[in-house]
């Protein structure tokens, strides 16, 4: 009888995290080759699916299992998509701006999908921010700083991949709302004293960034 390799629980977390960035990677790659060579429609239709494989990873490898993070989660959803709707119905804070087709369900005319992702990148940015800085101030201006960098090429790609347009160029006022949520929720998130997994977290922020900048640069 072949026996079965018993694991450390510390060995199937590091299984799991290399699972969930191998899937992370594939699903980016795919995107960006398949966009690249024409499949346009086909990819940017998937991009819902994309996105809740992201939270599922996250929720899984994360991991987002105690009553703290799981609150969490939802809180950081629930602001993301409160300034959102906002947003749209008001042209405040972000700028006049609407959303298209290829982000999913809406909800007051904002895809949940975009209070999902305002909540994993947050999580992710917080994890990367937890491995450099002490500093809870630091640490919120830091993932307010990656959140504003990786909307810089999702703007240049958004209304072509019917995700969102502004009336116009993105406004300042945008990139600075961006910021300013962006580190406010991080200092939400690192007064609750949660740490994560830094090396799914800077994987996954890795993956949105480079899907967006290589395709905004070659597109």
């Amino acid at each position: 009888m072949i026996e079965k390799p018993s694991y450390l629980p510390e060995q199937i977390l590091i299984l799991k995290e290399h699972y969930a960035i191998g899937i992370l990677w594939l699903f980016q790659v795919s995107a960006v080759v398949g966009i690249l060579f024409g499949f346009n429609d086909w990819f940017i239709e998937k991009t819902p699916l994309n996105l809740i494989v992201q939270v599922l990873l996250l929720v899984w490898v994360f991991p987002i299992k105690t009553a703290k993070s799981i609150l969490a989660l939802f809180v950081l959803f629930a602001l993301g998509m409160a300034a959102e709707i906002v947003g749209v119905a008001t042209g405040f804070p972000f700028g006049e701006y609407a959303y298209g087709s290829n982000l999913g369900i809406k909800f007051m005319e904002v895809p949940l999908l975009i209070g999902c992702n305002w909540a994993v990148l947050v999580f992710c940015g917080a994890a990367i921010a937890n491995r450099f800085f002490t500093s809870i101030w630091i640490k919120s201006l830091f993932g307010g700083a990656l959140m504003v960098l990786l909307d810089l090429p999702m703007e240049i790609l958004a209304p072509a991949f019917d995700f969102w347009e502004f009336t116009g160029p993105a406004p300042f006022e945008n990139y600075f709302s961006w910021f300013i949520l962006g580190a406010l929720m991080h200092f939400l998130f690192h007064s609750l004293k949660l740490k994560g997994n830094f090396a799914f977290s800077s994987n996954l922020y890795l993956a949105q960034f480079v899907f967006f900048t290589i395709l905004a640069l070659l597109l």
